[in-house]
């Protein structure tokens, strides 16, 4: 079977091509790609798959394999590879994903894909539809966690996350306090941690405890979250430029309510396993 080995902002996937290949039991086979010492490597697996509702159809595995429902950096990574080997000549697609059907806007030139614009879609900001335990919406709300006092804000952009703003965050103990969180009763689901520091109303510093794969170089949904979490406790502007660990997303909150995310996609090399 080929694959193609992508990354988004250092966030690296295996791309599968499930128009030519039967994929039977992904969730098993995600395990065994995604081990950086077994297998190819990677923080997800990506299956390419027709679609009844969009034009194409994604599927992400996570490395422990279980499925996400979304993945911003992955959504891109997914547009550059249907463009660049020849799936689609559009430049505007829409992807059905878990969350809904996506729209992706390609910046392309004669070598490919450069940049890919995702609509994100809305937030979901009350805790049944998060999901998250209690009713109502978790803004700004008190933790403690690791013998630490921290405030958060909790969100869904198709996956779950919980927003921490911190000050120091490149020395921040993410390995510690991250796990602690994602296993958290409060979210039935487990939940991605995103520690953030505001360098200014336009501009944050991000890192990210991913659900199911430990610290990652980029997250696109948890960079939305953090755009969403910095306008509702008043800490930045709706539309922010963010430093991850893989590289800088852009991001904005529209007047729409829609969260759009733009940044790179890059493929890497192709194989055979």
């Amino acid at each position: 079977m080929k694959f193609t080995k992508m990354h988004g902002i250092a966030n690296d996937y295996v791309v599968l091509n499930g128009f030519k290949d039967a994929i039977p039991n992904p969730g098993r086979f995600a395990k065994q790609l995604c081990d950086r010492r077994f297998g190819v490597g990677s923080d997800g697996l990506l299956v390419v798959l027709p679609s009844k509702k969009a034009d194409f159809r994604m599927r992400m595995f996570n490395p422990d394999g279980s499925e996400a429902e979304m993945c911003g950096n992955g959504i891109r990574c997914f547009g550059k590879y249907v463009y660049d080997h020849g799936l689609t000549g559009r430049k505007r697609i829409t992807v059905e994903t878990l969350d809904g059907t996506k729209t992706l806007d390609l910046a392309a030139n004669g070598s490919g894909v450069k940049s890919v614009k995702v609509d994100m879609g809305e937030p979901r900001l009350e805790r049944p539809e998060i999901p998250m335990t209690g009713r109502g919406r978790a803004v700004d709300e008190p933790m403690r966690v690791a013998g630490r006092n921290f405030r958060f804000t909790s969100l869904s952009m198709g996956n779950p996350h919980c927003v921490i703003f911190v000050k120091g965050v490149r020395k921040f103990p993410v390995a510690e306090v991250g796990p602690q969180i994602e296993h958290c009763r409060w979210w039935p689901k487990r939940v991605n941690v995103e520690f953030v520091e505001v360098v200014s109303r336009r501009e944050v510093i991000q890192r990210t405890w991913e659900r199911g794969a430990g610290e990652t170089w980029g997250c696109g949904t948890g960079a939305a979250a953090v755009c969403v979490a910095g306008v509702l406790t008043g800490r930045t502007d709706r539309r922010i430029l963010n430093h991850l660990l893989g590289g800088d997303l852009v991001l904005e909150w529209g007047k729409n309510g829609h969260v759009f995310k733009t940044g790179p996609a890059v493929e890497v090399f192709e194989g055979e396993i």
